[in-house]
């Protein structure tokens, strides 16, 4: 029986597929569909269904591969025949819009992969992979509070204090809070996952890695750097930092507009 597909449909125009970060929760992207509802439909998917009523409900350790599957099957029900789409991925989501890139090309045009944390790439990737692992050990052992400080630490690059205190989350505490989704289930998996480099540069579909301004000598800015520069990609700066799309919905909306409508031209630089 084929699980069943949670997404959101506004505008009208060339389809946008917009892939949240997270747990794939799409809070805060309400204002970021509006700024480009009259130029693109913009299609919002909910992986794990969290904003369409699944909040509460059991979750499992998640796959990259399922989330771009599901992306797929969004696309084959919304996507009209012989057109492509676009997609924006952002963070968690950024990493399934590679894998859905590298994998199930053939409807794509343009994909924009803001600060995927597929660290792995890195020439200190397994370095970064154990911070990501005991960001979740911190989450297991002293909760919530304790590991978004830790998380926090890592992206920026400082050194993490110690947690004082503080308790794991009960399971009905856990199933409650996106975030807590987010340490328990998909950091780790996500983190870990190698991108098909080769598969990226080969692609007939056009991928653009981005980070935001603030984000400037930072983990992920740095990642999608080198992602860029290894699948001869366009890096470009988008406003705000690692969650630029609810802290600069409109102005992430006009450069992401500017960016895709850029499709054709040289894979130069284009920043903020």
């Amino acid at each position: 029986m084929t699980e069943l597909l949670h997404y959101d449909v506004d505008g009208d125009g060339p389809v946008l597929l917009v892939v949240p970060g997270g747990a794939g929760h799409p809070m805060g992207f309400d204002k970021l569909t509006d700024a480009l509802a009259d130029r693109f439909t913009v299609v919002t998917y909910d992986p794990l269904g969290l904003a369409h009523g699944r909040l509460g409900e059991p979750v499992v350790d998640q796959r990259v591969a399922e989330w771009s599957d599901g992306a797929r099957q969004v696309l084959d029900e919304v996507l009209p025949k012989g057109e492509s789409a676009c997609v924006l991925g952002t963070s968690s989501g950024g990493i399934a819009a590679l894998d859905l890139l590298a994998r199930h090309p053939e409807r794509l045009s343009h994909v924009v992969a803001h600060e995927p944390p597929c660290v792995g790439v890195l020439p200190d990737g397994a370095l970064q992979q154990a911070v990501f692992r005991e960001v979740y050990d911190t989450y297991r052992a002293a909760g919530l509070p304790a590991a978004a400080v830790r998380l926090g630490a890592a992206l920026t690059g400082q050194e993490a204090a110690e947690p004082t205190g503080g308790q794991p989350l009960s399971r009905n505490e856990e199933l409650a809070s996106p975030m807590a989704l987010f340490l328990a289930h998909v950091l780790r998996q996500f983190s870990s996952y190698a991108p098909d480099l080769a598969a990226l540069a080969a692609s007939p579909a056009r991928l653009t890695l981005a980070a935001g301004s603030d984000s400037r000598g930072q983990l992920l800015h740095r990642t999608a750097e080198f992602l860029a520069e290894r699948t001869g990609s366009r890096f470009v700066e988008f406003p705000g930092g690692h969650v630029g799309v609810a802290e600069h919905p409109v102005a992430f909306a006009e450069l992401l507009a500017e960016t895709l409508s850029a499709g054709d031209g040289p894979r130069a630089p284009l920043t903020t």
